[in-house]
């Protein structure tokens, strides 16, 4: 259990201290690339993600992963999911690893949001909305021996208890071919992309590169320590654990490890922002609180429908 706790926040301080050293924030790179032409932050997740998955699939190669908790493919709820939740972290100002960070800079607001991205998941996962999601999700696309199946969660229930081999849908095994072809394939398109343009540095902070290259450390080190310590290999998320988190403050449900990651995420951010004298109360106006619990109820519903 000591390990447990020890683990997961440091993994969670070490993961809020390189979000706010690199201001990074899913909407704030995509709304940069639309708005302000500004790809820093875009390539940043892409290199995390390219090193991540690198790391994570050879940590599962040599066995330090048992197995990647590869999700099954929910087309309209992923689709839809990730529709809906886009728009609550534009009403929110941030993502999930966003908001759980910004409080470590003092933010108020996100708090607040917090409250209603909490909320938000329960109610969908737990709560009023159970049936809208059982619904949505109630069909997933698998491949198995016999091809492509659509089955609900009953009958793949019936195909494990008899034995069959059931995998998630994956490109690789869609189209029959070794992973790391697929990987290697997509590293060589993104890297002309990555490289255009060369590296602006920031006046406080980290570049880019940088924030990519220690945030796909980080996780690919949270996919390993999760394996160890938390049970199953879980990396780094922010929906289900928000919602267990919460479920151990209310209920005393047991913590796992996802969820003291997140409560390590503030404080590695505050760590970092004290450093570099950037932490400040901020207290905004009613309207803007208003805004940013919807914005938070509406993340939550979306965060949960698509998979977190």
């Amino acid at each position: 259990m000591l390990a447990l706790v020890i683990s997961g926040l440091i993994v969670g301080i070490a993961t809020g201290w390189v979000l706010q050293r690199g201001r990074y924030c899913m909407n704030t790179a995509f709304r940069d690339v639309i708005f302000i032409n500004d790809y820093n932050l875009f390539k940043a997740y892409i290199l995390g993600l390219i090193i991540v998955t690198i790391g994570a699939n050879f940590l599962e190669d040599i066995g330090q992963i048992e197995e990647l908790r590869r999700q099954a493919f929910f087309p309209i709820a992923n689709i839809l999911g990730g529709y809906i939740f886009g728009l609550g972290i534009v009403l929110a100002g941030g993502c999930g690893s966003g908001i759980w960070y910004k409080i470590g800079e003092g933010q108020f607001n996100a708090w607040v949001t917090i409250l209603g991205f909490m909320i938000g998941i329960f109610v969908t996962v737990k709560g009023i909305l159970r049936p809208v999601y059982d619904y949505l999700t109630g069909f997933h696309i698998w491949w198995t021996s016999e091809g492509i199946k659509m089955l609900n969660n009953q009958q793949l229930d019936q195909l494990w208890d008899r034995g069959v081999d059931v995998q998630p849908l994956t490109l690789y095994n869609l189209i029959g071919v070794n992973k790391w072809i697929v990987i290697g394939v997509l590293v060589v398109i993104a890297i002309p992309f990555l490289i255009r343009g060369g590296i602006q540095k920031p006046q406080k902070g980290y570049a880019w590169p940088l924030t990519g290259v220690l945030l796909g450390i980080v996780v690919t080190i949270a996919w390993w320590a999760s394996e160890k310590w938390g049970g199953g290999a879980r990396g780094i998320s922010y929906t289900g654990p928000t919602r267990e988190l919460f479920a151990t403050i209310m209920t005393g449900a047991k913590p796992t490890w996802s969820a003291l990651l997140v409560l390590g995420t503030p404080i590695g951010a505050l760590l970092s922002a004290v450093g570099l004298k950037e932490f400040k109360l901020k207290a905004p106006g009613a309207e803007e609180l208003l805004r940013v619990f919807v914005g938070g109820l509406v993340m939550g519903f979306g965060a949960a429908l698509g998979g977190g």
